[in-house]
């Protein structure tokens, strides 16, 4: 005897299920409402709503003006819907979700400037639809069929190009494509829009066709995924039966079920009912693995929802206190605001819009008022745990959030989980507070997990310290005296100061701060500042670096050369005294002498019979010796006109 498995992800998707019930619900209430295209691939579906006044047209001009008009599932242009609202039409949108949210994507990339590459079947409608929202966009199956247009069909290598694909893309083919055209177009931004429903269908149908002797996938035969199902199922089982309904299984057939394994799913336009007929072709002796027969299984499927379900919804409304969720069930269904998030600092109208696919938990389902209560955190809560296992066992670092500071150190929350950084890790020096880190994002590794306890423990410091070595590495393969770094002030010493060029430290000699005399480095620097140096010296064998710091362009003395020439006359500052004359002041940094006898035009004594400290006279460069960096001055010279001789 024989056994049958049904994949429980069978029958209609999300996105489907909304199509249909939007197109039920408003066929009923309008007199006449018009569908633009197949709302879903499946022709009994759509003859059952035509049933009820739904009327399929396949362009624009078949639509009165005026009249209300449906976009299907698989979306429309932008160029078909302005021609709509141009009519004046009543525009019922069932376009997917997903397939909406591709639609903003390639807009927005495309405004941008970016080329927009679309993996997916070039004739299919959504394909269609989602190239319409953007500029000149290259469609293919795969990256092998791109590869194979003429080049002008091409993007440019150098191009920055964006991708997304058809949401019933195969998994593996995406995968696939995906990596072929990283390397190949190195400005590329991927964004993976497989419907999630898809990947599980596709998932659970290559596991079912693995040890199933025969696959019986249900959906019509324009439907993309219902092809891919047939396609997964031809690749791990030796016989495979594509049907639309119960009319195309033969009696050879449902007899061949008693005696094999049998692996059964069906596509996500395909209705509940079409597989219903399906099971009653099913003979009553062949039960399934745990015990109880096809039927009942297939009713289980479609139960309400219940406490601790993961479901899949479209953001509806977002209010003051909630998020109002559409799960295309009769009960209205929200998130109070205080369920979307642990993050303090969470702003849910920067994260989501009406029209966004939201995943959550339900929490509470009240059928006497018709609400279902759901939790956003505590989705991200189970894949955070998920998220964090993964970056500790591949050593990957982690993003976050800082929420708050204790005794110990500070808490940050990354992926919905809490994550404990001790104070020794956070990568604040001891004796410096850690409230600058509240509040901002910081990145870090996962260093324990205790799933039991809930615990998790990170450290910022362990990023730093390797950074830092990356950095260090390239910057001695790189380094050659001459080389500028920005660099910041890391400690002080009598003799100097230590800068960190990014991964190396470097010291400044008090020497190499200032051209003029400073008696410790704090004069010129503090800890903390940002400053620009240059390789003055290495020991690359010994790890060591010699800093400049003062600039050629503030040399005093190039100052001054380039300013004043023998014979120029210069406002100068008395400094000193000495007994063969004075010292003054031309430009900061460069002092020059007046001789005795060049003070007065007289003979004198002692240069203060005729200057006082601190005062500013006129006088005349005599000569500049740029070799000993002297300058000698005269005051005579101006007062009796006539050239004075140099002495010393």
């Amino acid at each position: 005897m024989g056994h049958v498995e049904v994949a429980q992800t069978a029958g209609f998707c999300f996105g489907v299920r909304r199509a249909v019930d939007l197109a039920g619900q408003k066929a009923a209430e309008c007199h006449e409402l018009y569908a633009l295209g197949e709302i879903i691939h499946n022709t009994h579906e759509i003859r059952r709503l035509e049933g009820l006044g739904m009327r399929t047209v396949m362009t624009v001009d078949e639509v009165p003006d005026g009249a209300p008009v449906l976009i299907r599932a698989h979306g429309v242009t932008r160029t078909v819907q302005e021609a709509l609202e141009k009519k004046g039409c009543r525009i019922l949108d069932a376009t997917c979700p997903f397939v909406k949210k591709i639609h903003r994507i390639v807009e927005r990339e495309s405004a941008e400037g970016r080329k927009i590459i679309i993996l997916g079947s070039p004739n299919h409608p959504e394909v269609l639809g989602i190239a319409g929202w953007c500029k000149d966009a290259v469609v293919c199956e795969n990256a092998e069929q791109l590869q194979n247009m003429p080049k002008s069909c091409q993007p440019d290598p150098d191009e920055p190009v964006s991708i997304v694909g058809q949401t019933t893309l195969n998994r593996l083919s995406w995968d696939i494509s995906v990596k072929i055209l990283k390397k190949r177009y190195t400005n590329s931004k991927i964004f993976d829009t497989i419907c999630k429903a898809t990947d599980e269908r596709q998932m659970e149908a290559r596991s079912l066709a693995g040890k199933s002797d025969c696959m019986i996938v249900i959906g019509d035969k324009k439907s993309s995924n219902t092809k891919r199902l047939c396609e997964i199922s031809k690749t791990l089982c030796p016989r495979v039966l594509l049907i639309e309904d119960a009319s195309e299984l033969s009696e050879t057939d449902v007899r061949a079920l008693h005696s094999v394994a049998v692996g059964i799913t069906a596509g996500a336009s395909t209705p509940a009912w079409i597989i219903k007929e399906v099971r009653n072709m099913m003979s009553e002796e062949i039960k399934i693995e745990n015990g109880e027969d096809f039927a009942a299984m297939l009713e289980e499927s479609f139960k309400t929802l219940n406490n601790g379900d993961k479901v899949t919804g479209t953001v509806v409304a977002i209010t003051g206190t909630e998020v109002q969720v559409d799960l295309g069930v009769k009960h209205t269904a929200y998130i109070p605001l205080s369920e979307m998030s642990d993050d303090p600092s969470y702003k849910v109208e920067e994260n989501f819009k009406p029209g966004d696919e939201i995943e959550a938990v339900v929490v509470r389902v009240n059928d006497g008022e018709g609400t279902i209560t759901l939790s956003k955190k505590r989705v991200d809560q189970l894949k955070g745990w998920e998220t964090i296992e993964a970056a500790k066992e591949e050593h990957t670092p982690v993003e976050g959030v800082i929420v708050e500071e204790n005794r110990g150190g500070v808490v940050a929350i990354a992926s919905g989980v809490r994550v404990f950084i001790p104070a020794s890790q956070t990568g604040v020096p001891k004796d410096e507070p850690m409230t600058a880190l509240v509040k901002t994002k910081a990145t870090f590794y996962v260093t324990e997990i205790n799933r039991q306890r809930k615990r998790v423990v990170g450290s910022i410091r362990a990023v730093q310290q390797e950074a830092r070595k990356a950095a260090a590495e390239k910057i001695w393969e790189t380094i050659e005296v001459g080389n500028e770094y920005d660099g910041v002030v890391k400690s002080l010493t009598s003799y100097g100061a230590f800068v960190d060029i990014g991964g190396v430290d470097g010291m400044i000699h008090i020497s190499e701060l200032s051209w003029g005399r400073i008696k410790h480095p704090s004069e010129v620097v503090a800890i903390g500042d940002a400053v620009k140096v240059y390789v003055i010296g290495l020991d690359k064998e010994n790890k060591k670096i010699s800093l400049g710091y003062k600039r050629s362009e503030d040399n005093p003395w190039n100052i001054f050369t380039s300013k004043y020439a023998v014979g120029d006359v210069a406002t100068v500052k008395i400094l000193k005294f000495m007994p063969f004359g004075a010292f003054a002041e031309i430009v900061p940094g460069v002092d020059g002498l007046i001789h005795i006898s060049q003070i007065a035009d007289h003979r004198i004594a002692k240069a203060e019979e005729a200057l006082t400290i601190g005062q500013e006279v006129e006088a005349k460069i005599i000569d500049i010796n740029d070799e000993k960096k002297k300058v000698s001055l005269s005051i005579r010279a101006l007062l009796v006109g006539e050239p004075a001789e140099d002495e010393e």
